[in-house]
């Protein structure tokens, strides 16, 4: 039976993160020996002293903000277990999340038969939804419906992610985003993990590397999930595994600074991992809004770092080749439709 270690990462979270850890300390993890890390990104809230009091977590401070890769890479550098599980803290574990998600590794067959990398859980948006009005903002589904919170216990329960997919214009996105919560269970094979709620083999992580810090926030998990799958890794969605999950609860999602990061490392990502056809369709998609919208100056600004950082993501990608188990051509072969909205 594998021994855990989960990783949470925080940032002037305190309350989000006290919610969090009190729903791990509700687990039953069957019988496995569990640590719990808390990775502080230098808050100025009092998160580090408040922590330190509780004998269910270690709290390794970092002084500064690392960003979310940095923060899962120092939490899997302070711990020990076989499987490193990475939790929101702005999540809340539902009973046996951590049992189930982790239970896979225990069949995995290792160098026998498939190599299974990481395990991604179901993650359900908190509070309930109903069809937006003409003209009323919310969140928009992969389809281009909106959705608005609503009060009305009789909403909807949606989806957060079911793992995350790659589209064939290099998009990273959740799978089953603003789904039907008490729909069918998703496919167990899925391209990549939701960072924010998933095991890690600690093999996998030691033979691919660790997250890519010069991403910040935003598409780590999908790159590593890149790597994963060209060393021949498999990750699977466990449907079972259910975490609660406060979207955008420790970080803004409809930001400058999520817009911008979001689009630099989507090219980035596909520039380092994503083929060629791939590639040319995510660069012409950006000119063009470089070109267009209100917002033109902006990703016209993110293109330009794109572009400076082209060569060092085309070294990374000759050595993402060389290091290869699986041909690009065969990872390609997951990737979806785009739909109508990139």
């Amino acid at each position: 039976m594998r021994s855990v270690s989960v990783v949470v990462v925080t940032w002037n979270g305190l309350e989000l993160t006290r919610r969090c850890l009190d729903s791990l300390a509700r687990q039953d993890a069957g019988g496995r020996d569990v640590e719990v890390v808390v990775v502080d990104n230098g808050s100025t809230d009092g998160t580090v002293a408040a922590l330190r009091g509780r004998a269910d977590v270690r709290v390794v401070a970092l002084g500064r903000n690392t960003g979310f890769a940095g923060g899962v890479n120092a939490g899997v550098a302070a711990s020990s277990g076989d499987v490193v599980v990475l939790l929101n803290n702005d999540a809340v574990a539902e009973p046996g999340f951590l049992d189930r998600l982790v239970a896979p590794f225990d069949a995995d067959p290792g160098p026998a038969g498939p190599r299974l990398g990481a395990t991604t859980g179901r993650v359900v948006l908190s509070g309930r939804f109903r069809p937006a009005l003409p003209g009323e903002q919310g969140l928009v589904d992969h389809a281009g419906r909106t959705w608005a919170r609503t009060d009305d216990e009789a909403g909807a329960r949606l989806l957060n992610s079911t793992g995350n997919e790659v589209t064939r214009s290099g998009n990273g996105r959740d799978r089953d985003w603003l789904a039907d919560a008490a729909g069918p269970a998703a496919a167990a094979d899925v391209f990549g993990f939701n960072g924010g709620s998933a095991a890690l083999a600690r093999a996998a992580l030691e033979d691919v590397g660790p997250l890519d810090e010069s991403l910040f926030m935003y598409y780590e998990d999908t790159e590593l999930s890149w790597r994963l799958r060209r060393r021949g890794w498999t990750v699977a969605h466990v449907h079972d595994a259910v975490t609660v999950h406060d979207h955008a609860g420790s970080s803004d999602a409809g930001s400058a600074f999520f817009r911008d990061h979001n689009e630099r490392n989507r090219l980035v990502v596909a520039l380092v991992h994503a083929p060629a056809t791939v590639v040319a369709r995510a660069l012409a998609r950006s000119a063009v809004r470089a070109c267009l919208g209100p917002e033109r100056r902006r990703r016209a600004a993110a293109l330009a770092t794109v572009l400076r950082r082209a060569p060092g993501a085309l070294r990374r990608r000759r050595a993402v080749d060389r290091a290869a188990r699986v041909p690009r051509s065969e990872v390609a072969a997951l990737l979806v439709p785009d739909g109508v909205r990139p």
